[in-house]
């Protein structure tokens, strides 16, 4: 779990501590190609010598890091990591640690944070978001020796702990219900389809169809927008075949299909029934209220932080199954005309 350090670099570079610090200082005494390895090492292994002074103290930073690969324009609308990280929040603040948050565009940058919070001790450790299958940040991490804590999956994160729900159970449960109302014709407007739940979804919404016998259901990928939830529910609207039940990764994309239902004349409950993933207010504010898979997202945030402050305190932290889902009826959902 240590740091990095000048050692460390004399170690991989193999030469001296001296020699390291004149090559990071800028300062003669080594030749060019040994500067420009060292260097490498340094940034490969997240030091940055301005933090020196503070990894020599050893004192902590008593702070976690953030980072997220979404726009910043969804996570101003997002009530979900909102949720997420009044969650942090309460249990860091109970131990006197601050959140430090950092919105950035690819998984490649947020390795680069990682990085440089790290080397220059920013940070003591680091929640992480949006597992995708093969994910850049993991091996990183792990490289580091960076405490961390997934949450989402499962998924192959190696050593690192993950805290997770089980999306396939509560989208299986959706579907049961929504069959069992009498529809038999379902669509699924899903999140960004690269994320690993998002996966996990598609691939239990297509087994559930296909033992249930729907043949037309389908999933259309959109971003977790309202515009593009709207787009995707346009498109599915103005078929042939339109589905008489959708299902949305999110409320955004939810009330946004409600939306659009409406301005194309079609009564909802009566003529297309909508469930909605994470039970924000906003599914409560709408006519009608929304049928949504609740669960406690703050308690899902607590729980992330209170194992990343167990590994940060050097405990050994295991993978957790968080709550799943449930679905909670409301005015959305009806046996279809």
């Amino acid at each position: 779990m240590k740091r990095p350090t000048i050692a460390d670099i004399a170690r991989r570079a193999g030469v001296s501590k001296g020699a390291v610090s004149y090559a990071l200082n800028g300062q003669p005494g080594v030749s060019e190609a040994t500067r420009q390895r060292i260097v490498a090492i340094a940034q490969e292994i997240g030091f940055n010598p301005n933090s020196a002074a503070r990894a020599l103290s050893g004192a902590s930073a008593r702070a976690v890091g953030l980072t997220l690969s979404r726009p910043a324009r969804i996570l101003s609308i997002e009530p979900f990591f909102m949720g997420l990280i009044s969650g942090f929040e309460a249990e860091l603040a109970a131990r006197s640690y601050a959140l430090t948050l950092q919105v950035v565009a690819t998984p490649e940058q947020e390795v680069e944070v990682y990085r440089r919070w790290w080397g220059e001790r920013r940070i003591d450790g680091v929640i992480v978001t949006d597992l995708r299958e093969n994910d850049v940040r993991i091996p990183v991490l792990q490289q580091l020796q960076l405490p961390a804590v997934v949450i989402g999956g499962p998924g192959d994160t190696g050593k690192i702990a993950q805290v997770w729900s089980d999306d396939a159970g509560a989208i299986t449960e959706t579907v049961r219900y929504l069959v069992a109302l009498g529809h038999r014709r379902i669509a699924r407007v899903s999140g960004l389809p690269g994320l690993l739940h998002t996966q996990t979804r598609t691939r239990a919404f297509n087994d559930i169809c296909a033992a249930l016998g729907l043949t037309e259901a389908l999933t259309v990928p959109s971003d977790y927008t309202g515009e593009e939830g709207g787009r995707a529910t346009r498109r599915l609207l103005i078929g042939t075949e339109r589905p008489t039940a959708v299902i949305y990764d999110n409320d955004v994309m939810a009330v946004a299909g409600l939306a659009v239902a409406q301005e194309m004349g079609l009564a909802v409950p009566g003529d297309l029934s909508i469930v909605a993933w994470d039970d924000s207010p906003l599914c409560s504010l709408v006519h009608p209220p929304l049928t949504a898979l609740s669960r406690d997202i703050a308690e899902y945030g607590a729980h992330a932080a209170r194992e990343l402050l167990a590994a940060i305190d050097g405990k050994q932290v295991s993978n957790v199954e968080a709550g799943t889902a449930h679905l909670t009826p409301r005015g959305s959902t009806a046996p279809p005309r």
